[in-house]
């Protein structure tokens, strides 16, 4: 290939444009952005909602978004952090949790609109493809729409961004998708098949309890309660033997009360402060004793460099 000299002259740098700061930052795939929040003009202005799923390195979060002039407005959200108040107390960024998370999501959002009567979903989970519009024959309202967004995550099969797009379905939301995301599908002799009961084992857990297992057995249990404790503590709290009870029990509570609990404020504590002098002080809490020293002022400090610089030349003084 021959040499081509790359010329960029001022005319290049005069039409540069800087491309937008989340582009540069890489969080935010503004094709992908557009073309979910477009709206045909047809609709006469109706909002465009997305599913939004995102996972941090401790929780998953869900939400359902719809974008304004002013900027995006959120209608509803759920994280996984909320699924403690639930019994799940462990695991709450794998696929099970983002099921959990997803249902939270629909149930809330469907409780808020008064349609959790008319669309219950599916009501125990079977890991099969579920449809909405199943139950919509008849209904008054149609069932709420909405389109997945997956951000940058790469869309592969079995992605937890897709178990929480289940939970959303399985509570009564629609998203069109295809079956061809779950775990468990493959494509045999130019079939496509999707094995429910691996998807169901991923949604109640039973990769994890298999590996569990599975330690146990190759290492002894000293080395499965040293890696698996917060799963133990939490299958003996919900007094349950197998992590598929356990996420049964979060299904059920998470349709019994979906809604929102706002966290209730800590009590202040009693502390008591004992005055040494007037710079000094201790404090007494629950947690024990310590000393606090009072912050000098300007003038305070100008003093008390003065008074050092004084005890320093009396001293001297006797000395010369």
């Amino acid at each position: 290939m021959p040499f081509v000299k790359v010329v960029k002259s001022k005319a290049y740098f005069k039409r540069y444009q800087v491309k937008y700061r989340r582009r540069r930052e890489a969080k935010t795939d503004y094709q992908q952005r557009r073309r979910l929040v477009i709206q045909d003009k047809n609709k006469y202005a109706s909002p465009k909602y997305r599913f939004v799923v995102r996972r941090t390195n401790s929780k998953v979060i869900c939400q359902i978004i719809y974008a304004t002039i002013q900027g995006d407005k959120v209608l509803c959200q759920a994280t996984s952090k909320e699924l403690i108040g639930y019994g799940l107390s462990a695991g709450l960024t794998n696929y099970a949790a983002s099921y959990c998370t997803g249902l939270l999501c629909a149930r809330r959002l469907l409780g808020k609109l008064k349609m959790d009567s008319i669309y219950k979903g599916e009501e125990v989970a079977t890991g099969s493809y579920y449809d909405v519009f199943r139950q919509a024959a008849g209904k008054e309202r149609r069932p709420f729409k909405a389109f997945l967004d997956v951000g940058l995550i790469r869309t592969t099969v079995g992605n937890r961004v897709f178990g929480a797009l289940k939970g959303a379905c399985d509570g009564g939301l629609c998203i069109p998708h295809s079956k061809s995301i779950f775990p468990g599908f493959r494509v045999e002799e130019k079939k496509e098949i999707l094995d429910v009961e691996k998807h169901k084992e991923h949604i109640f857990g039973m990769h994890v309890q298999n590996y569990m297992e599975h330690l146990k057995e190759e290492e002894g249990a000293d080395r499965q309660k040293k890696q698996f404790s917060h799963w133990l503590k939490c299958m003996a709290d919900n007094k349950v033997e197998s992590l598929e009870g356990l996420y049964k029990k979060v299904h059920k509570a998470i349709r019994d009360n979906p809604t929102f609990k706002k966290k209730v404020p800590r009590k202040k504590e009693e502390i008591k402060r004992k005055y040494l002098d007037a710079r000094r002080s201790i404090i007494e809490t629950a947690k024990g004793k310590y000393r606090r020293d009072r912050r000098l002022t300007h003038d305070e400090r100008k003093q008390k460099i003065k008074e050092q610089i004084e005890a320093a030349i009396k001293q001297i003084a006797p000395t010369a």
